[in-house]
This record gives C-alpha cells, sequence and structure tokens, in this order.
C-alpha cells in the first residue's frame, strides 16, 4: 500500500542512486580484496593504522578514533583488540584522566601501514581517481562533503575527516587551517 506523499525516485535519480551503490559497493570490495591479498589486512584495520599514523604522537584517545573512522566504540574496541594482539596498537590509559583510554600505533604497526600503503594508494588511484577528470574528482570532493555534512552536521568539519589540507585546498577555498598546516600528517605513508 503506497503512501501519500512518498517522494518516489525519477528516473535520473533512481539511475543515480543504482550507479552510486554498485560503485561503492565494488570500490570498497575491491579494495578489500587487494589489502587481504596483499597484506592480509582488512580495510578497516588499514583505516584505523592509517588515521593513527596521522594523528599527533601517532596516538588518539578511542572517542577521537571512533569519531575518525566513523565506527561505534564496541566496534572499535574489537578491531583495536586485534591490532594490539598483533603488537600494532597499543592501548593506555591516559595520564591525566585513567577513564580515558589512548590508541597508539606502535613501530611495528607503522611498519606493516607503511608496507601495504604503497599497493593500497595504487589500488585507489587505479580504481577511483584514474578514470577520472581533476575537474571530475574537485567535483566528486564537493558532493562528497555536502553528503556528509548532511549526514554528520556534528563531524562534517573536522579537518581529519578529509586529511591534510595542501596549496590547492587553500587555492581554492576549500576548508582547512588557515597556515596551511596540515598538522604534520605530510609523512603519512597511507597519503
Amino acid at each position: 500500500m503506497a503512501e501519500y506523499g512518498t517522494r518516489w525516485l525519477d528516473a535520473e535519480e533512481q539511475q543515480t542512486w543504482r550507479a552510486f551503490l554498485w560503485t561503492t559497493r565494488l570500490l570498497n570490495e575491491t579494495l578489500e580484496r587487494q589489502l587481504q591479498r596483499d597484506s592480509g589486512l582488512p580495510h578497516t584495520y588499514y583505516v584505523i593504522l592509517a588515521m593513527l599514523s596521522e594523528a599527533p604522537g601517532r596516538a588518539l584517545t578511542m572517542t577521537e578514533l571512533a569519531a575518525v573512522v566513523r565506527s561505534s566504540p564496541s566496534r572499535l574496541s574489537h578491531a583495536v583488540n586485534r591490532l594490539e594482539e598483533a603488537g600494532w596498537v597499543r592501548r593506555a590509559k591516559h595520564p591525566d584522566d585513567r577513564r580515558t583510554t589512548i590508541a597508539e600505533l606502535t613501530d611495528e604497526g607503522f611498519a606493516v601501514l607503511e608496507a601495504a600503503a604503497p599497493g593500497h594508494v595504487e589500488a585507489v588511484r587505479r580504481h577511483l581517481f584514474d578514470p577520472l577528470s581533476r575537474e571530475d574528482v574537485l567535483r566528486l570532493r564537493e558532493i562528497l562533503r555536502t553528503l556528509l555534512a548532511h549526514l554528520d552536521p556534528d563531524g562534517a568539519g573536522s579537518p581529519d575527516i578529509f586529511g591534510p589540507c595542501d596549496a590547492a585546498d587553500a587555492a581554492d577555498g576549500s576548508d582547512c587551517a588557515e597556515d596551511g598546516d596540515d598538522g604534520g600528517r605530510s609523512g603519512c605513508p597511507a597519503c
């Protein structure tokens, strides 16, 4: 039984929705397969290691890390348990607040990330960026920023969401630190 007032998708919206749905599914599956095949890492673990590598001192509170990787605390805790068992992440209580747990990327975890990053970045480039023109990439970025701001209005303004800014961001007026500082993340092997 149809509800009155349902805003059904028109043909163009339906085509766009399906293209988005299948593209994101196939891209995620492709990146997951590449990381598992080449590095034995699930994509989720790679993202956690990458975000820690970009953080000052390679450490974030578990709450900060959950926000950056868009994960529930329980799901993140499970993943960090596995990374800790592998010796790639270390958890410790915050020295000033024993209720807060800090996750820190170990040197071994950084080495794993460094080894995995070239293949992963090449797969991202090959499957996401190479088929697009530079103008397409910039339009896609703005579309995704708009959607993220709608879906997560509290977190969309965080610079960690979009990674380090560069001269191109500053030149086109995009959100980034006024002084162009990328928070020391430019050395991140995942970038």
